[in-house]
Formats: structure tokens, sequence, C-alpha cells
């Protein structure tokens, strides 16, 4: 072989092992990409829409408390062209109603800067177009950090959360209540703290937020087909209240407005449907506007128709005259003996405004005698006292649906076991009510016996309007139907003839009695009072509402009567229930 043929037989040698290893390289770049996870772009997309809380509603479908969405929008400072500065925050400013100087003082921070958290949704919609219009004038630009990392945002704008807005202010405060601001991992929730915000927490809560999963479009929009995944968004339920707006509002103006002239801490009134307990009204002086809530608001935050204690003074004196006529312990005409309005019972003596040498039974109601109260009460025995003041519902909550009621206090029966006790109870001390407790329990006379459980909300309703009734506690009979209606005469004669004849409205029948009780601070009684009345009006067509009237700490060197105070105001809510239709006057009453 010679060195030409020696030299041909070598490059074709060389040739095929190029070309076994180029083989080899092919095969093992093969068996590479089958054994290891191929980094495919990702087709999936996922898109979330947070559920928002539910709204409240007056009875007469008035909007009250509502959620909405609001979105923040975010951009890089060191990605904003310095020539076009002023361009950005002129475009920004336009578009969100924001004051150029609070965009320009916020952009002094470097990095990332949150211009606004509480964007609603359309200035939000808004926003977004202006990030395509800032990229299309170059207002951003590409940035390059320290660590050599280039990058380039332009305006992001997302949901952050949800704002509650409360439509009327103050109104309706604090029944209605307030909310607080939760972060969870991803937006801020809000959560009831008073009121019906609180008690119907769990009801106004979102159900679920909306989730999409699919293959994404060139867009990056999720594809629904068979392989995708969607859950609907479930807002939370919506709440109707038993209150209506227009009457709420009006209740509110005349505590107000007696709240001033009386010069009082607060007023608070009460109306309740007779035959049922639903709350028309409850209506306290002591407001506050729970979309911007003061350090000066804060006394007024607690519902202090459910949340204070006091002692009633002589508004008690009924239910304990319904207690002792229904047990068979008292004729209504039978005369007794009240000392000529002074009688010491142990080491202390009971007196009388009215000083009478002796009066019928039913006279004591009517007059309002201490004296007469205190010698019938010691009728009664001690466990029968305190049993019969729990089953009207004082020394317990009230049932009610709101949070943080109190209780009040009642004697147990080794304290009824006195003669003391059984009289001061009598008449209004030695205890603690609260108005609930008294509105339910003058409801319970005027209900012919039969006590219900006050709500103030009727009932719910979801998304696809389905209504969901609020369930309450059985009706529960307390007093014969006879020892109600002898009761409730007994009211109406109080207020034509005896302490109430200020409340008197021509063509509607009213009943119900007046209470002044000192007030007790430091261990003993101070010149400071609370003025109650409570009562019930009623027409011919068969409307019937009970109503409560409390007048807290009114000035002390005027009239501070409830003859002076409360007793008038019940008139003057009896005249509004006239003018808006739920009384109907009888004209030739």
């Amino acid at each position: 072989m010679n060195d030409t043929t020696s030299k041909k037989a070598g490059k074709i040698l060389l040739l095929f092992l190029l070309i076994g290893v180029g083989f080899c390289i092919f095969l093992g770049t093969i068996f590479y990409n089958i054994i290891t996870q191929r980094q495919l772009p990702n087709f999936q997309a996922k898109r979330v829409e947070s559920a928002i809380r539910g709204s409240i509603y007056s009875a007469d479908g008035f909007l009250l408390a509502s959620s909405k969405k609001v979105y923040k929008a975010v951009v890089n400072t060191y990605n904003i062209d310095p020539q076009k500065q002023d361009l950005f925050v002129s475009l920004f400013s336009a578009y969100s109603k924001i004051p150029k100087s609070e965009i320009e003082s916020k952009l002094k921070e470097k990095g990332n800067v949150v211009l606004s958290y509480n964007i609603d949704s359309k200035s939000a919609s808004y926003l977004k177009q202006l990030n395509l219009k800032l990229n299309s004038l170059d207002v951003f630009r590409t940035y390059e950090d320290s660590n050599g990392n280039i990058f380039k945002y332009g305006l992001s704008v997302v949901e952050s959360g949800e704002m509650r807005e409360y439509l009327y202010d103050d109104t309706m405060e604090p029944i209605l209540g307030y909310i607080n601001k939760l972060d969870d991992s991803r937006i801020t929730r809000v959560s009831g703290v008073k009121g019906i915000e609180k008690s119907f927490n769990e009801e106004l809560e979102p159900t679920s937020d909306m989730l999409m999963v699919g293959t994404r479009d060139i867009g990056f929009n999720v594809i629904l087909n068979k392989d995708s995944i969607f859950k609907d968004r479930v807002d939370g339920y919506d709440v109707i209240s038993s209150i209506p707006l227009k009457l709420q509002k009006k209740i509110e103006r005349l505590v107000d407005k007696n709240k001033d002239i009386l010069g009082a801490k607060e007023v608070v009134v009460g109306i309740m449907e007779g035959n049922s307990g639903k709350i028309l009204s409850l209506a306290s002086s002591a407001r506050f506007n729970p979309n911007a809530i003061k350090i000066e608001d804060y006394p007024k935050l607690n519902a202090n128709a459910i949340e204070y204690s006091y002692e009633p003074g002589s508004i008690i004196k009924p239910i304990i005259y319904s207690i002792l006529l229904d047990k068979n312990l008292i004729n209504p005409s039978e005369i007794i003996d009240l000392e000529n309005g002074r009688y010491r019972l142990d080491n202390f003596y009971i007196t009388d405004t009215h000083k009478l040498e002796s009066a019928s039974i039913e006279d004591v109601l009517l007059y309002s005698s201490n004296i007469g109260m205190a010698k019938i009460a010691q009728r009664l025995n001690a466990i029968d006292y305190n049993e019969s003041l729990l089953k009207f519902g004082f020394g317990k909550d009230s049932g009610i649906d709101l949070p943080y009621e109190k209780i009040g206090a009642i004697p147990d029966s080794r304290r009824l076991g006195g003669e003391v006790y059984k009289a001061t109870v009598s008449y209004g001390y030695g205890l603690r009510t609260t108005f609930m407790q008294m509105l339910k329990a003058y409801n319970t006379i005027i209900s012919n016996g039969i006590s219900y459980e006050p709500y103030v909300v009727e009932y719910l309703l979801d998304s696809k309007n389905v209504k969901y009734k609020i369930n309450h506690e059985s009706p529960q009979r307390i007093l014969s139907d006879k020892t109600a209606n002898i009761v409730k005469d007994t009211l109406i004669k109080v207020v034509s003839d005896g302490t109430g004849r200020t409340a008197k409205v021509s063509g509607i029948t009213i009943g119900g009695k007046t209470g002044t009780a000192h007030i007790a601070q430091g261990g003993k009684y101070v010149r400071k009072y609370n003025s109650s009345f409570f009562g019930f009006a009623k027409d011919d067509k068969g409307h019937e509402y009970t109503i409560g009237i409390s007048v807290f700490e009114p000035n002390e060197t005027e009239a501070y009567f409830a003859s002076r105070t409360a007793v008038p105001l019940f008139r003057e809510v009896v005249e509004l229930l006239i003018k808006e239709g739920y009384l109907k006057v009888n004209k030739a009453q």
C-alpha cells in the first residue's frame, strides 16, 4: 500500500469517527430530552375575583351600609423618566382626582411607591387605560440596579380590598354598628365590631371568591372549557332591618331636639310593634358617623338601650302590680292606708309626692304611691318575687339580636325575703334594668300577657333574592289575658286621670307610666336623675305600639320629672306615628 492509499484510508476512517461521534451526541441529546423535564411555556392562567361583604338595608328598602372594592396604584420611581415626571403627575392626577401636590410628595420616595389605596372600580379601570397611554409616550424607562438587574415596570393597579360605606352617616347608630379592617394574605377585609355589623358578622361575611383556572389565550385570559376550573363568587348575605329609615330619621330629629332642650346626657326612644317583637325604631341622641369615627365619639359607640343598666324608678310599678294581680294577691278596688304620704319601714322613711290618707290599690298605681307599692309588695313571697321578675325578662338578656347586651341585676330570693328589698324593688330601687328589658316587659302587658323576643333584623337575602326569615324564640305567656287587660286599662287611666295626663292625644288610646329615678354615685344618691315614660298607643284599626322613652340625666336645676321631660316627647312620638300613617285617628273619639 503506497502512501497515497494510506492517507486516503486514514481520511475515510476519520470521517467515520466524526460521523460516529456526531451520532452519539445526537442520541445523547435525544436521551437527555427524554429523561429530563422539558421547560415549556406556561399556557395556564388563573384569575381570582374577591367576594365582598353583604349590605344592610332598612325595612323600607334604603341601602344603609355597603361594601365596594378598592384598588391600589403602585409605581416604581426608578422607572419614571425624570424628564417626563411632570407629565406622569399631571395625567395621574387627572385620572385619579388626587391632588398633584400629594402625588409629587409620594414620588420623593425611592422604589415601589403606593400612590393610593382607595381607588374605586371606575377609576381603577381608567388608570389601567392610562398605563397603556403612558407606555406609548415612553414615560417609563428601563432601570439597572446595583446588582445588574434590569427591570421596567409601568403603573400597576391591583385590588387592595374592600371599603365599607355608611350612606346616611350617623343615622341608626349605634344600632347599625361599625367595622374594623383586617389584613389577610392578599387583600384587606372588614369585620363587624358593634351593632348589627357584629351580631350578623358571620352572615354578612363573603362566602367564597371567584376562581378561574384554565388554558389561556394570547391575551392571558382564561379559556373556559371542560378542562378548566370555575368557582363562582358568593358575596355575603344582605341583612334587612325591621326599622324603616324614614321613621327612624324623624325619631332621631325628635331625640336630638329634646336632648338640647332638656340639657340631657342622652335621650333614647324605642317603638315595638304590639303582639310581636319587631322593633320599628330604636333611636338615641348619642350617635356617631361610622365613616369617620373620632376620639370624642368613643363614649357613643355603645348602644345604651341595651348596654347600660340603671335603677328604673316608678316605671317598674305596673310590672309588680301585674304580678300581684295575676297571683290574686290584690284587688284593685281594695282600700289601703297611705299614711298621709310618710311611712316608716325598718330604719328609713318612704315618702309620696301625692300625700294621701288612703286610696284604692288601683289608685296606688294611678298616683304612683311608693308607700302603697311597698305595702302590697309584702304579699309576695321571696321565691315568687324573684321568679316573676325573671319571667318578665329582668336579670337576663332580652334576646334582642344585638351584641354585648347587659342583663342588669335583680335581688336573689334571700334578699327578697326581707321587707326592705320587697318594698324598694316595688318602686324601682334595689334592682337594675336596661331600656330594652323594660320595653320588652311593657310589651308583654300590651300583648295580652305574652312575651315576645325583640329584634331589629327581619330577614336575610342572598344573591338570588331568596329570603331567609330569622328564627326567634317562641312567644311565652307570662300573664293571663285577663290580668294583662286589667293592667292596660289602669295604664290608660294613668294617662287620663293620673301622672301621665300630658301624653294624651285626641283620637288615640294611650296608656303608660312615668318614672323619675335618682342616680347613685359613690354609694349614695346624688342630684342626678333618669326620667322615663313607658306605655302604648293604639287606634281603632288594630294598630298598637309599645313605646319607651328614657331621658338620661336631664338638667337637674330645671324640670327633671318625667311628666316634664319624657311624657311630652312620648306625645310627640305618637303624633309622628299618626303623621306617618302608623296610627289612624278616630275623629269621633
